[in-house]
């Protein structure tokens, strides 16, 4: 007996797995389309958020930055898309070597990558071109890395900021408050440095009273320089201070860029302070 064309269990089968890469991509478009909208939901309480601060020290939420913090993303997770998708294009990575491999993945896309985290004398070659803006120039010597690495390979300017400490906190690092002014005048001699402002963290033990105090501290210090005079290349223009758990606190003390993880995220699952 002759079988009829496309029928039993077999055709069956074969029919359910022609289904399956269509299912798939709905699946995986309904799942896009729902974390961009938590995303953009989550942004807009943000930028609130920064607004009512930002008011606290007579500005507006224009003069803050948002810098995305990208680090939780993994390649081709769609999360970096996300954030440009909702006008989120500096983005601050805080180890070289994801900011390296990100970058080439997402290469030809209007990026701002930021280094956020330490950046080690060994790979400051790979990373300068891909870079905007270093925010943790933490020693006097890694200055001068950065400078003649610029030099040797021809880049003219690479924007940074000085790393200070503020905190009590031994594990933190950066120049001490009382170091920078008797530095300026070595800092002015790196001619491949424009050296655009200060960043600190507040300590993570600290309540909101002494956050208050240490972000204070850091805006003052950038009052101070800026009163006595400054070299052409430390315009001391940005105050990079706050994260997700602190940016308010922050704002209201003057910062201008503010580095946000977890607050951004949708379902908002990573530490405060990221």
């Amino acid at each position: 007996m002759r079988k009829k064309a496309g029928g039993g269990p077999e055709a069956l089968k074969t029919a359910e797995r022609d289904k399956r890469p269509a299912l798939k991509k709905q699946t995986f478009l309904f799942i896009t389309i729902f974390m961009d909208s938590q995303m953009m939901k989550q942004l807009e309480a943000v930028r609130q958020r920064i607004r009512r601060a930002a008011e606290k020290s007579g500005r507006t939420e224009n003069d803050v930055q948002i810098v995305a913090v990208s680090k939780y993303a993994a390649i081709g997770d769609g999360i970096i898309d996300e954030f440009l998708e909702n006008g989120l294009c500096s983005l601050g990575e805080s180890r070289p070597q994801l900011l390296y491999e990100k970058a080439k993945y997402h290469a030809g896309k209007t990026i701002h990558w930021h280094l956020i985290g330490q950046l080690q004398r060994n790979k400051i070659r790979r990373i300068l071109p891909l870079i905007t803006l270093i925010h943790s120039i933490d020693s006097l010597k890694l200055a001068e890395a950065v400078n003649r690495i610029a030099e040797e390979d021809g880049i003219e300017t690479v924007h940074c900021l000085l790393e200070i400490a503020v905190s009590q906190d031994a594990n933190k690092t950066g120049f001490k408050i009382t170091d920078v002014p008797e530095l300026s005048g070595k800092l002015a001699a790196l001619k491949h440095l424009s050296i655009d402002g200060l960043m600190t963290l507040a300590s993570l033990e600290s309540g909101e009273k002494q956050t208050h105090q240490e972000f204070a501290s850091l805006r003052k210090l950038a009052e101070t320089l800026r009163q006595h005079g400054l070299p052409p290349n430390m315009p001391l223009h940005t105050l990079s201070m706050g994260m997700s758990g602190d940016f308010e606190t922050a704002v209201e003390e003057g910062a201008t860029c503010v580095r946000l993880g977890s607050v951004l995220y949708p379902g908002n699952e990573i530490g405060r302070h990221q």
